[in-house]
């Protein structure tokens, strides 16, 4: 099988996805299928679209180059779209726009999120082809070897890890954390380290602060803590959590986006006002919680198989999906895939 995925892989700590393509690259290539990142192959089978932005600095070619592609060159290609973005997340207001614009030339989207998928944006679609692969993180990087778990008398190492510095990552929760630290019903019983970029001038009092780390580096610093936080509002099916999960911490997660489907049954949710209590519950029933976070499911073993699964599957029905499509449905949609 030949595939083109629209991301070129960067060294070090890139986010969560440079590490989902590096994920899928070495399971393509360990069953030998040729990977490409360009469209400069003749007879691709299969075509992932994996960010539509022309701007991103890892994207290599766009939605309107693959319409070209297989107007022009190769119309036997399948493409496959994964959605792991919204306005939503971020408080934009341009990303839903080239997502959905982006979709047009998809024979198959893939969702990293019930609630992504929930969004009013894919409601009432076209598209009949679709299913959800959640996101998952290397167990043989991110695992519990040589962590140990927190006991009653010490301080709480709580951390987390983004690596974008958006306010909506979770700073009001994060914030609070590091304000809690100084007050005497939590002094000397809560610690709490973030790893990762910052918003423009945020500046942490009590908490402790980490640049960005990747790979072995992130994985030995996320076991040197005993429980995760992630307080990311609306995320669309983040894989920060996934990695302080197999790393054997319990987690501590807001009610909000893709996070309870990821984290049901392996830590306490929380929203804004109920935090602390949330924070008591997670330290009362703590013991509970690590007994159960060696079945986390959230690997990339699991998630690759899935898309691998799904490659498969669309290889067997490339008559009928091929016979289906209709590339010209939409004139103006195709043009402004070629123009943005």
């Amino acid at each position: 099988m030949k595939i083109a995925i629209n991301f070129r892989l960067k060294q070090g700590p890139w986010g969560g996805g440079n590490r989902f393509a590096a994920s899928l690259v070495g399971a393509l290539g360990a069953r030998g299928d040729i990977v490409h990142h360009t469209l400069d192959c003749p007879d691709l089978d299969l075509i992932l679209l994996l960010d539509p932005r022309w701007r991103h600095p890892s994207v290599t070619f766009t939605a309107g180059a693959i319409l070209r592609y297989l107007l022009f060159r190769n119309s036997r290609a399948m493409v496959i779209h994964r959605i792991n973005e919204c306005d939503e997340r971020k408080n934009t207001r341009r990303m839903n726009e080239q997502l959905r614009r982006a979709n047009y030339c998809a024979d198959h989207t893939v969702f990293v999120g019930s609630w992504l998928k929930q969004l009013n944006l894919w409601q009432n679609d076209a598209h009949s082809r679709s299913n959800l692969i959640t996101n998952g993180a290397d167990a043989t990087v991110f695992n519990s070897r040589g962590w140990q778990a927190w006991r009653e008398g010490r301080p709480l190492k709580l951390v987390t890890h983004h690596w974008g510095g958006n306010w909506m990552k979770g700073f009001d929760i994060y914030l609070r954390l590091d304000s809690m630290m100084a007050e005497p019903e939590w002094r000397n019983r809560i610690e709490f380290t973030y790893i990762g970029n910052l918003p423009r001038g945020f500046v942490f009092r009590n908490a402790r602060h980490v640049a960005p780390l990747d790979g072995e580096a992130l994985a030995g610093e996320l076991r040197s803590h005993h429980a995760y936080v992630t307080a990311s509002i609306n995320e669309p099916g983040g894989n920060h959590q996934n990695e302080g999960a197999l790393c054997g911490l319990p987690l501590l997660y807001r009610r909000s986006g893709c996070l309870p489907e990821y984290c049901t049954g392996f830590g306490v949710s929380f929203d804004e006002d109920d935090f602390a209590v949330q924070l008591q519950q997670l330290i009362d029933s703590y013991d509970q919680f690590v007994a159960v976070m060696p079945s986390y499911p959230h690997t990339s073993e699991r998630m690759c198989s899935g898309y691998l699964s799904l490659f498969d599957q669309m290889m067997t029905d490339r008559e009928q999906i091929l016979s289906s499509r209709r590339l010209l449905r939409s004139p103006l949609l195709v043009l402004q895939n070629m123009v943005f």
